[in-house]
């Protein structure tokens, strides 16, 4: 499309959609409507003029307008990162994006970081995947015998859902350090925002990637990535990441919920809490009344997934080996291969603890199966949104449960307030094998 979509109401009212132009120009037409109302096509034709280039140097940068950079959008792709860079993109409650998912891919060909270079770490790396393949070689046979496909069912469909099955438990024998991939759409002003921030990760890895994508948006859009640093600032965000960017306890449960619920103030409205239709979300307001804070065990696998819930705040647990290997994991394989894997987790707890380095980097040789310490303080509507969206059977079932957990809590927490959640136990359920990208005929 080279120029706007325009459609008019039956009142005059002009409507148009401009997605031709690049960000900053998109910003710029945008920002123009503040001081000059008139239409957007006579913006666009001073653009074209003036360039836009000059005006995000000039407006943005120069006068610190920042409300204009959240009018330009850009998209960022990280590849081959850690995934422990990928949360770290990803630790901002305004992120957009997507990730390679561990529930639907094998990773056995992804390259796994070992960034203290030594023998020993690349020996940890390398058992770890070794495990993980063992796991999924035992693992797909063993679980077509116990649920076999039924003549009803698609082929293809089946052999999916059963893979899918064998991820969802091979994936917490994956090391944090291996490779996967990363978007990451934002706007201007919110891409610098998190870039200075990642700028003092405690990650030699995410420190790197930040810079490097922050070079890269500034070739791309030199404008609107060219601002000053002070120093006072540096020394601020510098002190605030060491103290906040990882979080952790003693113990990591159990399962708890605090709040500061104004419960009197929620009964005046007990019929929008009471009729609220399935798939229907809480309206907004109701953030008014207060936070739910919640804290529970869960492992650090599940709790990617439960990272893309940022109404709020979610905190980046620590992962380590001190609140042991989450059981559910290795609950699921049969006898044999548990016994294997025990003894295997032994030798590698045994291996991570002998290395000589901080916690953070650690979580590079720690598998994602190992139970971390959640919090994360929400709103009641994003607090419902969750419990109801996390509950389904398609979702892992670790987070299942936390989700399930959720949903009681809210019930006792709120009187009268129905909740849409699946609470059924977890079952085999082939549906997983369609949720996928395919190219249609």
């Amino acid at each position: 499309m080279n120029s706007p979509q325009h459609k008019q109401t039956s009142s005059g009212s002009d409507i148009f959609v401009v997605d031709h132009l690049p960000p900053e120009a998109i910003a710029m037409a945008q920002a123009l409507y503040s001081r000059d109302p008139r239409s957007v096509t006579v913006h666009l034709e001073r653009i074209a003029e003036v360039g836009y280039e000059k005006f995000m140097a000039s407006y943005y940068v120069g006068y610190g307008h920042k409300s204009i950079g959240d009018c330009g959008t850009t998209t960022v792709f990280a590849e081959n990162i850690s995934i422990l860079a990928a949360k770290a993109i990803q630790d901002w409650s305004l992120y957009n994006g997507q990730e390679a998912s561990t529930r639907y891919l094998d990773m056995t060909k992804q390259k796994v970081l070992n960034p203290i270079g030594t023998a020993e770490g690349e020996k940890i790396q390398s058992e770890w995947m070794a495990l993980y393949v063992k796991v999924l070689t035992d693992l797909i046979p063993w679980l077509k015998q116990n649920f076999p496909k039924e003549e009803s069912q698609d082929e293809k469909v089946y052999e999916k859902a059963i893979k899918a099955k064998a991820f969802d438990i091979a994936r917490g024998f994956l090391p944090a350090g291996v490779t996967t991939y990363a978007s990451w759409h934002t706007n201007l002003r919110q891409a610098y925002d998190h870039i200075h921030i990642m700028k003092h990760h405690p990650l030699v890895e995410v420190r790197e990637v930040g810079a490097t994508i922050l070079e890269t948006l500034k070739a791309e859009y030199p404008s609107s990535f060219s601002h000053k640093t002070y120093d006072d600032q540096e020394v601020y965000l510098a002190e605030s990441a060491k103290e906040l960017t990882f979080y952790d306890r003693e113990n990591a449960g159990p399962f708890k919920l605090q709040h500061s619920l104004d419960v009197t103030g929620l009964k005046t409205y007990t019929k929008l809490l009471s009729d609220r239709p399935q798939k229907t979300e809480l309206p907004s307001r109701f953030l008014k009344f207060g936070l739910m804070n919640f804290s529970f065990p869960l492992d650090f696998g599940s709790f990617r997934d439960l990272q893309r819930h940022r109404n709020g705040v979610m905190e980046m647990p620590l992962l380590s080996t001190k609140h042991g290997f989450f059981p559910w994991y290795l609950e699921q394989l049969p006898p044999e291969l548990r016994e294997y894997a025990e003894e295997k987790i032994k030798e590698q707890e045994n291996r991570i603890v002998a290395l000589k380095i901080d916690m953070e980097t650690k979580q590079y040789y720690t598998a994602l199966g190992y139970t971390v310490a959640c919090d994360t303080s929400l709103g009641l509507p994003a607090a419902v949104y969750l419990a109801e969206l996390r509950s389904s059977q398609t979702v892992h079932p670790t987070l299942r449960i936390v989700a399930q957990q959720m949903t009681e809590v809210i019930k006792k927490a709120v009187p009268g307030i129905k909740m849409h959640s699946d609470m059924s136990p977890d079952a085999w359920n082939i549906k997983r094998g369609s949720q996928d990208i395919v190219k249609k005929g």
